[in-house]
């Protein structure tokens, strides 16, 4: 089937009047979801996005000695003596690395492939590029060659920022604005999902063996090949077929094979309103989004919330996860099924998160969950200060451990994603997706250099930095950030240019978060 065309089966449900572009309250969500294709679309849409991304950030973690020797062999085969100590680091580290890269260079480049292919044909070509990566590192180790390894992981960091991005902006051009948070926020829920995926995968009962390393780094190209097989199946993005391609026949058909029949009457005209507000603008590139005043806000307010969610301390606790679950007298060899807990709650947060957010919106879970989330970063270093002072102190840090990731899955990580979608209107959204990547897969290379050399140096003081990054946020959150939960892109975009930090108390337009 032509990657243009889909089918949906025609139903004679009859739908009246009062049912028709409304989601109400009687309706679970479930049966929001199920009315059509809408619940498959999002697993397999998720299955190439944002669930690759989580397995890759931990499968890496558990074959590294593994790898290690790999490099350690190999050089020795090809030059007849043994690698320095430094020189396996060096390689080793460009491993590592090479995904970070690949990631930034792939957001870069979101905006040119969705406008030139469109958001089902860019995901589409997206697995093909994860299909050679998967071939490239299961022969590196038949090859003998690390070259192998570090040029897969560059191509699987490649498709996981790309990925990521067309995720992110299929799903929320393909929502029904009342629903919009909960199905977007399933691209924070499949992220925590597929991290825990890839812990689960890489224990040595499965698939975290010596022998098995270069198959558990291609594992995550084989949701790919899924993905490539079905996502013909499933219509173009409605939002882009109507305000990009001017379809709107094309558009109501899609709105119809994801969520059920109607004729999706509202929707279509919030759409309209959008296209003829924005008068035929094309899609704007990353200098001229940077450069347009009448998006300053919402480019700050991505960067704090994006900055303090990679700066609010979470990689920390994967660094002290393991030696603060031994202190606290867990068996070493049972810490790594503590991990895989601490993994699911913040799986099962994010459910609860998606339940949440179309009820309290989603200023009061991020202003909850960073001021919570700083509170605990400065009892953190209090316990692992005083942990010999008394038995229970350790303890009571693995509960914190366990607190942290509970707000931080319900608060920042779940609401981050439908939110820095429906704050910018169509012409806008690809480059500030581009601008989210580059925030995204640049502090992750940039906190990847410093953090090891930040806890050296401050060792347990580093989460008082940490809590002061969360406090920050939740005061932007509070004062500033308005609230964006059942409203159009062109209503949120205009809240955002009525702030007003300092005005005169005469200025009737300015919004009630202004300080």
């Amino acid at each position: 089937m032509p990657h243009g065309v889909f089918k949906c089966p025609r139903s004679t449900r009859v739908i009246t009047p009062t049912q028709t572009s409304e989601w109400t309250d009687m309706d679970s969500v479930l049966k929001q979801l199920v009315r059509g294709k809408a619940l498959l679309f999002i697993i397999v849409l998720s299955l190439g996005g944002s669930f690759q991304i989580g397995c890759n950030l931990t499968l890496i973690s558990s074959p590294t000695p593994f790898i290690k020797s790999f490099i350690n062999s190999s050089w020795t085969e090809r030059y007849g003596e043994a690698p320095g100590e430094n020189t396996v680091t060096l390689i080793w580290s460009t491993i590592a690395s090479s995904y970070a890269f690949g990631g930034l260079f792939g957001s870069i480049s979101v905006r040119w492939i969705t406008n030139h292919f469109g958001r089902k044909r860019a995901m589409i070509w997206n697995n093909a590029i994860n299909i050679v990566a998967l071939g490239t590192m299961i022969t590196s180790r038949f090859a003998n060659s690390f070259e192998m390894i570090i040029l897969s992981r560059l191509l699987f960091g490649f498709t996981s920022g790309l990925g990521a991005n067309i995720h992110g902006l299929y799903l929320g051009d393909s929502s029904p604005k009342k629903i919009r948070g909960m199905v977007t926020l399933t691209v924070a829920l499949f992220l925590s999902s597929g991290k825990l995926f890839g812990q689960f995968l890489g224990l040595s009962e499965i698939l975290g063996r010596e022998d098995l390393w270069n198959i558990l780094l291609g594992i995550p190209a084989f949701f790919s090949i899924i993905q490539m097989v079905t996502l013909p199946f499933f219509p173009e993005a409605p939002r882009y077929l109507l305000i990009e391609k001017g379809n709107t026949e094309e558009c109501k058909k899609a709105l119809q094979c994801l969520w059920g029949p109607g004729d999706y009457k509202l929707e279509i005209e919030e759409m309209l309103l959008e296209q003829a507000a924005l008068r035929g603008e094309r899609s704007k590139t990353l200098l001229e989004l940077l450069r347009d005043r009448k998006v300053r806000w919402q480019l700050l307010s991505m960067f704090i919330i994006q900055e303090a969610i990679q700066f609010c301390g979470i990689s920390a606790f994967s660094l002290y996860s393991f030696s603060i679950f031994e202190e606290a007298g867990i068996p070493v060899d049972k810490i790594r099924y503590v991990t895989m807990g601490v993994g699911l709650s913040e799986v099962l947060t994010n459910i609860t998160c998606g339940l949440l957010i179309d009820r309290v919106g989603r200023r009061v879970l991020l202003w909850v969950g960073y001021g919570v989330m700083a509170v605990i970063m400065a009892l953190m270093t209090l316990t692992l200060e005083l942990k010999d002072y008394s038995f229970w102190i350790p303890y009571s840090t693995v509960a914190l451990v366990f607190l942290f990731v509970i707000f931080y899955g319900a608060g920042p990580a779940g609401v981050f994603p439908p939110l820095s979608h429906e704050i910018f209107v169509q012409s806008y959204r690809s480059a500030a997706f581009v601008f989210i990547g580059i925030l995204l897969w640049g502090g992750f290379t940039v906190l990847g250099f410093i953090f090891p050399f930040l806890l050296v140096t401050l060792k347990s003081f580093s989460f008082v930095l940490f809590s002061g990054v969360c406090f920050t946020a939740s005061l932007y959150v509070f004062f500033i950030l308005p609230e964006t939960k059942g409203k159009t892109p062109l209503e949120i975009s205009e809240e955002f240019r009525n702030i007003r930090v300092c005005s005169s108390s005469t200025d009737d337009t300015c919004l009630e978060t202004k300080l």
